[in-house]
């Protein structure tokens, strides 16, 4: 008896120490609080096709959870609001918003080179502050020609690339960053879908927000 009971004892520590490892951690923020809202706030018929929330991606794994928001700094939702406008009725497509730093550890793992992947510091840059968005264009309900796919890591993925990339491809990005650029988006020449909000170079202390 006093066997049986001391084993009662023992599960019973065990799932009370499985609960304590496997709950959230108290350091989580709430998005609100970081200052991130849902991009869909301000730009209601946006296209969400987070592909790190699934294996379709360079790493070639989920990286976020299924049903991931696409979250962004409240700072860039007027000037995403503003470019959707000025595509309409294309609509923007968004690959990628708000990333968590374990993510971006990760990928540098995977491609440890800062031409393609931001090398991860001791603050948060870019998508890591929410401020940064991967985006392009849908038309028709299909993506318009942008001469390559998301994440190519080819000398074609550079914003104002020429070489292997179709007139109509060129007129494409252009068409894109001329709309982000009208709500202060800046595109990163190293990659055609990559735009930058205001202050997404300054370095801030990492945000801590789950994405499910």
């Amino acid at each position: 008896m006093w066997c049986n009971l001391s084993v009662r004892i023992a599960i019973a520590a065990l799932v009370l120490l499985a609960g304590v490892l496997w709950a959230p951690q108290a350091s989580a923020r709430p998005a609100a609080e970081a200052g991130l809202v849902d991009v869909r706030s301000a730009v209601p018929d946006a296209v969400i096709d987070l592909r790190y929330a699934t294996s379709d991606n360079f790493v070639g794994q989920q990286l976020y959870p299924t049903g991931a928001s696409c979250l962004v700094h409240e700072s860039m939702a007027p000037g995403l609001a503003a470019a959707a406008a000025a595509l309409r009725p294309d609509k923007l497509v968004f690959w990628d918003c708000y990333r968590p730093h374990e993510v971006q550890v990760r990928m540098f793992e995977v491609v440890a080179n800062p031409d393609w992947v931001a090398r991860p510091s001791a603050y948060a840059r870019s998508h890591e502050a929410g401020r940064s968005v991967d985006v392009t264009i849908a038309r028709g309900g299909s993506l318009v020609d942008m001469g390559t796919g998301f994440d190519d890591f080819t000398p074609r993925s550079l914003a104002y690339a020429t070489d292997g990339v179709s007139p109509a491809a060129q007129a494409n990005r252009a068409r894109l960053r001329e709309a982000m650029k009208a709500g202060g988006l800046n595109v990163y020449s190293g990659e055609w879908w990559h735009f930058d909000g205001p202050g997404a170079a300054e370095p801030r202390p990492y945000l801590d927000v789950p994405l499910g």
